[in-house]
């Protein structure tokens, strides 16, 4: 039986373990299982454990790996996703009472590339209802319940990507599937210690993906290591027919060579004002490291945006579109938290020229954006100004005057580019800190470079907690 240890264990170790047989993909699958059954539930990080399909998908790896038919690094490897992506015959429920019984008969093109790799599914994980399009302010907005960290569960996991984030922190999965309007990969990696990438918008086919906004939506990994997160986008990106906001751009990686001797590296300026003190105590020392990497620039500005309202607006229109139907039935008071029963309604209300003129301002914002981000490998920022929320308490009540460089994130996502947070520190109640680089669009090879070597510096990635 696979020890506990080794179920924090990256994809390549894992995947050593398999191809040498000193595991099965088998007895690594029930591993995970268990673990699955006896704290996703703890966690509110579980919707679905998919144990059936989970057991034949690792018994066909066990057959494929002991005839020498080895399929890649992701052969075996136990993973969970979103459920917000489709999965055929099993429940697909976007995180929302009114879809909980929701079944398609077919797979999202990221599993059925998973499944194409030999990776197997043993979990549809927890997520905020309908990924937060709703208004949400509190974090018992699903079903679910509450996702709770892994690292002290009086805190929230974060949104709306909760399951995947705190799943993955907790050894429950090799790794997990996230999605990511405007922070939903990054703040649960950060909350969870974790890394997450959001990858380039239209390098990952959404197609079988609940839409929320879909001039925003994005699918990326959530896991132990910028590696991991490397081997997984691989296998997920690339070109989909079915999607036609896929571009002809496909993500390679094998791991760490080609990587440059220096890096440049800009510091966003004022990262750190109105953050937590630990948050920037965690950043100073990861900007030491980094400096031995590259070159920092200091007091890098983002051109002068309004990020947040056009974001805002642009979800608002785009989400309450998605799910008129559910609006105008009236099953939207089926929503678990009280905001999002009334937040489509607003929505709804929202005025083509308003969206028309957040979109317009939108355009005005990529080239500057990409101009300022082609000067460097990554931007770099805290991912949040602070550690995870209190469960029970309204977000803009848990650290009020904190708000820090929020801004990078609804900036990143208006524009399309990628980021990843990795996990640098702790701060207050044994609560994880997280360091965002920020890349320009399709330069996620450099991202996973530069995030790699600070990695390879620290040992933040490595540890997990005890539950």
């Amino acid at each position: 039986m696979a020890s506990e240890d080794l179920l924090f264990s990256s994809i390549r170790e894992l995947a050593t373990q398999l191809r040498a047989r000193k595991i099965s993909p088998v007895e690594l699958t029930k591993a995970y299982l268990n673990r699955l059954e006896r704290y996703g539930p703890k966690l509110g990080a579980v919707v679905t454990i998919t144990r059936e399909l989970a057991l034949a998908q690792a018994q066909t790896a066990e057959s494929e790996i002991m005839r020498g038919n080895y399929r890649g690094l992701l052969h075996g490897i136990p993973y969970g996703a979103k459920d917000l992506l489709a999965t055929r015959g099993i429940p697909t429920t976007w995180g929302a009472a009114p879809y909980r019984d929701q079944v398609f008969d077919f797979d999202a093109t990221v599993i059925e590339r998973l499944r194409r790799a030999g990776a197997v599914l043993v979990a549809k994980l927890a997520m905020v209802e309908l990924a937060g399009g709703m208004g949400y302010n509190n974090p018992h907005a699903s079903f679910t319940g509450p996702g709770r960290s892994p690292w002290n569960t009086d805190y929230w996991s974060g949104g709306s990507s909760s399951g995947p984030g705190a799943a993955t922190a907790a050894g429950l999965v090799g790794f997990a599937i996230g999605s990511e309007t405007s922070g939903s990969i990054l703040t649960p990696a950060a909350f969870c210690g974790v890394t997450g990438l959001r990858p380039t918008y239209g390098l990952v086919s959404r197609y079988g993906a609940m839409a929320l906004s879909w001039t925003l939506d994005k699918i990326g990994p959530m896991c132990r290591s910028v590696d991991d997160c490397g081997l997984v986008l691989a296998v997920i990106s690339g070109r989909d027919p079915k999607d036609p906001s896929t571009a002809e751009r496909i993500f390679t990686y094998k791991g760490g060579e080609n990587l440059p001797r220096k890096f440049k590296i800009g510091v966003l300026k004022g990262a750190t004002n109105q953050v937590q003190p630990e948050v920037k105590t965690n950043f100073e020392a990861a900007l030491e490291v980094l400096g031995r990497l590259g070159t920092l620039t200091p007091d890098v500005e983002l051109p002068d945006f309004p990020y947040g309202p056009v974001v805002g607006v642009i979800v608002g229109a785009e989400g309450a579109s998605a799910f008129l139907d559910l609006i105008e039935s009236g099953r939207v008071q089926q929503l678990q938290a009280p905001r999002d029963r009334i937040g489509g309604y607003s929505n709804s209300m929202i005025f083509a020229v308003d969206y028309l003129q957040a979109m317009r301002i939108r355009g005005l914002m990529k080239q500057p954006m990409h101009a300022l981000l082609s000067q460097y490998d990554a931007v770099v920022a805290p991912t949040r100004a602070t550690v995870a929320y209190p469960i029970g308490m309204d977000f803009e009540k848990a650290y009020p005057g904190l708000g820090g460089s929020v801004a990078v994130i609804p900036a990143g996502n208006l524009v399309g580019a990628p980021a990843i947070s990795v996990p640098n520190g702790f701060g207050p109640n044994n609560l994880p800190t997280g360091l965002q680089f920020l890349g320009r669009p399709f330069g996620e090879g450099a991202l996973v470079a530069i995030a790699n070597a600070y990695q390879r510096q620290t040992e933040w990635h490595r540890r997990h907690p005890s539950l």
